[in-house]
């Protein structure tokens, strides 16, 4: 596998000497970058439509182009790019987690499980992986799945507010209110500001004091 992606990437990038040069690739970057980080994502596109003219099935420039059309919220071209950068390289994880946020973006709950498993064969404890499929999971009402996968994360990562948050959640969906609460308050603990947590803490305190709670185990 790993000699197939290296023959891969010596096909894309012996070709350079054929059309762009070096300093003007990265000038084509630089100036991509440079429109990124003032948030003008048009820009940042038209920066690199030479090199994606020379290359249009160069790795790197689509992986680049799925995540400035994502930023820009032209979706289906964010999808167009990342799944030519798949093309080039189906064992990308980079370009899989890329390609879920146009996904999550469209409300592709399947389409975007079915990409974070895929992710999960290849990378069983993949940070993003594992997050935004507890996140789709909930989307989907698959509450107890979700739990799981947060439970599974939070055992290698004991203090991270985001699998914290995302296990309170998919607990206060399933009426597990008390252990959700708690959950919440310790969320506030790591991250006194946290938005989420507070509103998610007022609508439980709300909903106790008029008795409208039923706790499941």
């Amino acid at each position: 596998m790993f000699l197939r992606v290296f023959v891969l990437l010596l096909l894309i990038f012996s070709s350079i000497a054929y059309s762009m040069d070096y300093e003007e690739i990265k000038s084509s970057y630089s100036r991509s970058y440079f429109y990124e980080k003032s948030g003008d994502y048009e820009d940042a596109i038209k920066a690199l439509m030479p090199v994606y003219k020379s290359f249009p099935n160069g790795y790197t420039v689509n992986l680049r182009l799925g995540w400035l059309y994502y930023l820009a919220k032209k979706y289906a071209n964010s999808e167009f790019h990342y799944k030519k950068a798949l093309q080039v390289i189906p064992s990308s994880v980079e370009a899989m987690l890329g390609l879920t946020l146009p996904y999550m973006a469209q409300g592709k709950w399947s389409d975007t499980e079915a990409l974070c498993y895929r992710i999960l064969r290849i990378d069983y404890y993949n940070y993003y992986g594992n997050l935004r499929l507890s996140y789709v999971l909930r989307m989907e009402g698959k509450h107890s799945i979700a739990e799981a996968v947060d439970r599974k994360m939070l055992s290698l990562y004991p203090a991270d507010v985001n699998f914290l948050l995302e296990l309170a959640l998919s607990l206060y969906h399933q009426g597990k209110i008390a252990y959700a609460k708690s959950l919440f308050q310790d969320v506030l603990i790591l991250e006194p500001e946290n938005l989420l947590a507070k509103d998610y803490l007022k609508k439980l305190n709300e909903k106790l004091k008029t008795g409208k709670v039923e706790e499941k185990e």
